[in-house]
């Protein structure tokens, strides 16, 4: 854990976190927090099935007194092709090696490449230089834009297509830094940092009330997690 320092107001620097009110953002925004950046939380209503995560990463986004927290508008469910933007089944109650072969249908095309995207956006006009983002490249269920590889690359684009970037004034950095890190790993981590993990929602498939499915990956790995960590999981499920 990063020890927190006294800095001037004027010199606090700003970052940018993807929140989407799932575990390991949550948990990315504590870390953000603990480290005195002033927080900028950009979550998205993409057309996602699971569109009451909103209301907990607004809740969340007031728990952890960030500065400012958008919504940003777009819709991917004109391109579906996923269970979580289109009229498909969300998988249910897969063993381990069925979730760790392939990618799975929750995957949504490019949606990392867009929610860094906006960020890359927001954090030039706010002269930030830091993005923080939740990823995970081991309980991560097979997506591709969750890879270290991924990350590196965008973030060698990224300063190469900002003028902050070609004007040498802001060099940007995505951290990640839960990318190497289990969820129980994870949830231990968040719970030292002192997050209210009965606001976070993890499941693809909640109802309108937020109580999550039990059965899909994410819920999956979010009970297990919490298990091995042998932190008592606050989750409301139906």
């Amino acid at each position: 854990m990063t020890t927190k320092t006294t800095r001037n107001p004027q010199d606090t620097p700003k970052a940018v976190v993807l929140l989407s009110g799932g575990i390991d953002s949550t948990t990315t925004l504590a870390i953000a927090r603990d480290e005195n950046y002033d927080i900028y939380a950009m979550s998205f209503r993409y057309g996602q099935r699971h569109k009451i995560e909103l209301k907990c990463a607004a809740d969340i986004a007031t728990a952890l007194d960030v500065k400012q927290h958008t919504v940003v508008d777009i819709n991917l469910r004109i391109f579906g092709a996923s269970a979580l933007t289109a009229d498909i089944d969300v998988p249910k109650n897969r063993s381990d090696a069925e979730m760790g072969a392939g990618i799975p249908i929750t995957y949504v095309p490019a949606r990392n490449t867009i929610f860094l995207s906006y960020a890359l956006a927001w954090a030039e006009v706010l002269a930030a230089d830091t993005i923080f983002m939740g990823v995970n490249a081991i309980d991560y269920s097979g997506y591709p834009d969750c890879r270290p590889e991924y990350i590196h690359a965008y973030q060698t684009m990224a300063n190469l297509a900002t003028q902050a970037g070609v004007e040498g004034k802001t060099k940007l950095t995505i951290r990640t830094p839960l990318i190497d890190k289990t969820k129980a790993e994870i949830i231990q981590i968040g719970a030292a940092l002192g997050v209210d993990y009965s606001l976070t929602l993890s499941c693809y498939d909640a109802d309108a009330e937020g109580r999550a499915c039990g059965g899909c990956d994410s819920c999956l790995l979010r009970k297990k997690g919490f298990e091995v960590a042998r932190i008592p999981d606050p989750t409301r499920y139906r």
